[in-house]
Parts: C-alpha cells; structure tokens; sequence
C-alpha cells in the first residue's frame, strides 16, 4: 500500500471536525489559514468563529477599520496577520470586485500570504496541484524519510518543498494535503509521537532506526533578548487616563499603550524629570507615584523576553487641560476594554480595573 492511500485511510477515521474543512470559499479558507499561522487550532478556533460571524464576506471584513480587526485579533499575537489580512481583504474587495485570485502564484501577489498559504489556498478552494508544506509537513516527511537536512535552512526548505510535491496525491490534492497536515499535528506529534500505533511504521526510517528525538533538525534559534518597559498609567480625578498608538514598523503597530519608558537595562522607579520628558507634564502636575506591581510582568515573545512594570501616576487637576510633548489621546478608565491593546495590557487592565 503506498503513502497516499495509508495516508487517506488514516484521515478518514482520525480527522478533526473543523468548519474550514467544510467548504470551498477561498474567503473562508483564507482566513482560517491567516488565523492558524503560528496558532495551534484549540485556540484559533474561537478567533476563527468570532471573525467569520461579524464578517461573513471579504466586503465585510475590508469595510471595517483597522482598530475593529485589531480588537477582535486582540490576545492571537503577531499583529502583523491582523493588518495584513486587513489589508488583503479591502485589496480583494475593492480592486478584484470581491474575487480572490484562483492559483497559487497568483495567491502569493497577496500580501500577508506566502508559499505554505497560497498552497493551502489553492490546494482547498481549487483543487490545484501544489503541495501543503507547514511544520507538521516537515515532521512527518523528515521522520518518514530519514531526511536530516534542517528544515529552517535554505536548502531543507527547497527539499522539503520537493519531496512534499512528489508525494502529493494529484487525484486528490486538497484531502491529501489537510491529511499530512493532520497526520502531523495528531499522529506524528513533536514529542511522543505514536509510533506503536502508525501506519507506516514498517518502512518509516526515523521509527526503524530510532530517530524520532532527533527528527526533524532545526537550526539554533537567535538568542531571547531581554527589553524593560514602564508604562506610566496617568489618572485624574475623573478617572481618565492617557495612551497612543503605537507606530512604526514593530509586532505591536497600531494598537494602544501607556505612555512607555522603554530600556535594554531594569530602570529604577521613574522620577519627575523621567515623567516630564516622555509626557510634557511638568513636576507640580505630578501628586503621586506608585508601582502597580512588585515583581516585572514576564511577556514572551519570539525573540524578545519583556519584563514590564505598571507605574501609576497621580496627576493634580484634570488630564483634559494638561498640554502634552507627544500626541495623546484621553480615554475614560472604564472604556480602556474597549480599546485594541496587546494581551499584556490587556491583562494589566482587567486586573487592575476589573470593570473597564
């Protein structure tokens, strides 16, 4: 029996019952791939239902404004999907009249979308005859085929590509491809994989020669930086409060934060002159401050290691008649919810202001 048809008979049985999996709109399959980019499906499902239920059509999603989208992406990560997919949608419905482009290379022209989704696209709404290469891809026909070549390396990426094509069941592209993807996130896990229970156990070379821990190789990653960052949460008597938006090119662009003192090095509590500096706010405007937290709030990211502390910073008279040195926008305490930040002020403010 050959890899296809052990493979399909494995699916058959075994698959997860995912509303993506139940129809041909590219829309709909689109955005499911840009959501589980980088996201185990438990915790895109729920971000998956909530965006296609306030936008059921490309027309929907590209009529809404970036902070809608970032709101609702709020706590998934990786930002970037977000504008990107925001981007996307109004690209599509605006200059493709609502149509999304029918082949992979044309796919690829979108942004946000690269080789692995054009061919997820491509393979689940049309049937084209590319092949799916994710991390679960990689896994399973690095184990399969005793292949040690780093799959994060240039020449793994091209080899795993090639392999990936020659193995695709071209009767039946786009099961086949949902199949190894499945196989790979269920089956052929990264650690304890099921190899007494396999289907190719027999002619598998990473089980037969006892590889499994040492397929696939990867690349050392960049080493974890660490950054400290202070958020100055200013408060007035009518419990208003100050943030921006965050510009620039980084993970966080376009979404809200406290006023930020940013440091490669931990920073003693801010003084006045600190505060002055970053706000415009001169010293006999500052009442009090005060460390929301003792020990730093650890946040993870890729390549970054955030140590954050929450300072709040009591200000005499009313924040709506203070000039400031940078552009900020005054928001009521309570409405901060409402507002799209990333998941560590998000924790921040539910827990401090539990009725915001």
């Amino acid at each position: 029996m050959n890899f296809s048809k052990r493979l399909l008979d494995w699916y058959k049985i075994e698959h997860r019952d995912l509303p993506w999996r139940h129809t041909k709109d590219p829309y709909v399959i689109w955005l499911s791939e840009i959501i589980l980019q980088q996201t185990q499906v438990k915790q895109g499902l729920p971000y998956f239902e909530k965006f296609v239920s306030k936008f059921p059509t490309v027309h929907d999603l590209a009529n809404a404004s970036e902070d809608e989208v970032l709101k609702l992406w709020q706590g998934l990560g990786y930002y970037s999907r977000a504008r990107n997919l925001h981007h996307t949608a109004q690209f599509v419905s605006k200059t493709l009249n609502g149509e999304f482009p029918v082949n992979f290379k044309a796919l690829k022209t979108l942004k946000g979308v690269g080789d692995y989704t054009a061919a997820a696209i491509a393979s689940f709404a049309y049937d084209e005859l590319v092949a799916v290469v994710d991390g679960n891809v990689q896994r399973v026909l690095s184990r399969y085929l005793g292949i040690d070549t780093p799959i994060n390396s240039t020449e793994g990426i091209k080899e795993f590509k090639t392999k990936a094509q020659e193995l695709l069941d071209s009767s039946n592209p786009s099961i086949y491809n949902q199949a190894i993807m499945e196989f790979g996130a269920l089956h052929c896990r990264p650690k304890s994989p099921k190899c007494m229970f396999c289907v190719f156990q027999q002619d598998c070379v990473a089980f037969q020669q006892g590889l499994q821990e040492e397929l696939p190789v990867k690349l050392k990653k960049t080493k974890v930086k660490k950054r400290y960052f202070s958020y100055l949460v200013l408060t007035d008597s009518e419990e208003n409060t100050i943030v921006q938006k965050r510009s620039g090119s980084g993970i966080w662009q376009g979404l809200y934060e406290f006023p930020l003192i940013e440091s490669e090095k931990e920073q003693d509590e801010p003084i006045s002159s600190d505060i002055n500096e970053l706000t415009g706010l001169p010293s006999k405007s500052i009442e009090g401050v005060k460390i929301y937290n003792d020990d730093p709030v650890i946040h993870l990211l890729s390549h970054r290691k955030i140590m954050a502390t929450f300072i709040e910073v009591k200000i005499n008279g009313l924040l709506s008649d203070m000039k400031f040195s940078k552009t900020y926008e005054i928001h009521k305490i309570k409405d901060l919810s409402q507002l799209a930040v990333p998941v560590l002020i998000q924790n921040f403010i539910e827990s401090e202001f539990p009725m915001a």
